[in-house]
């Protein structure tokens, strides 16, 4: 019995990739779930190598959507992503005493499946985005107000508190 998941509306296969798959899965574990910007965002400032990869497979899978289904990114999330193994390169190293080591030069193919976000989550992420936007409009004119009375030469409510700083620094 599967499980069924929405429909994804794009995705993107890196194929060949010079990375083991359990690396490139431990980068995929970051962003599954996650909206296209803040997956994006979250592969540029990792350290992994791989995650360069991942974010190119990411770029062409929201190019995609964007063309072939007219989605914006912003409506879209990493439905599912995955790393299959891909064929090993076999090399030999030669060591001592006319014996030789095998190296395993791994692949992987990295797929990643994005998906619209429902009605319902896209409403809610728009109001949490107004919201956003209110409070930064709150924040700024507190600013201003404070502003505009350091300017009128109020002495500001923490420069009370300092006095009795220093008459407890005199009695240590």
């Amino acid at each position: 019995m599967a499980v069924e998941t929405a429909a994804p509306a794009a995705r993107a296969t890196a194929r060949y990739v010079r990375s083991s798959a359990s690396k490139a899965r431990a980068v995929l574990d970051l962003i599954r779930g996650e909206s296209c910007e803040r997956a994006d965002e979250i592969l540029r400032f990792s350290e992994r190598r791989v995650a360069g990869v991942v974010a190119r497979c990411l770029d062409s899978a929201v190019a995609n959507a964007e063309h072939n289904t007219s989605l914006q990114a912003s409506e879209l999330y990493v439905a599912t992503c995955y790393a299959d193994e891909g064929p090993t390169l076999k090399r030999w190293r030669p060591r001592a005493r006319g014996r030789a080591t095998p190296i395993m030069k791994r692949t992987c193919h990295i797929t990643i499946h994005l998906a619209r976000y429902s009605l319902a989550e896209r409403e809610a992420r728009a109001e949490r985005g107004l919201a956003g936007g209110a409070a930064a409009e709150v924040r700024r004119r507190r600013v201003e107000a404070s502003r505009a009375a350091a300017d009128e030469g109020e002495p500001a409510e923490t420069d009370e508190a300092a006095p009795e700083d220093t008459e407890r620094e005199k009695e240590i």
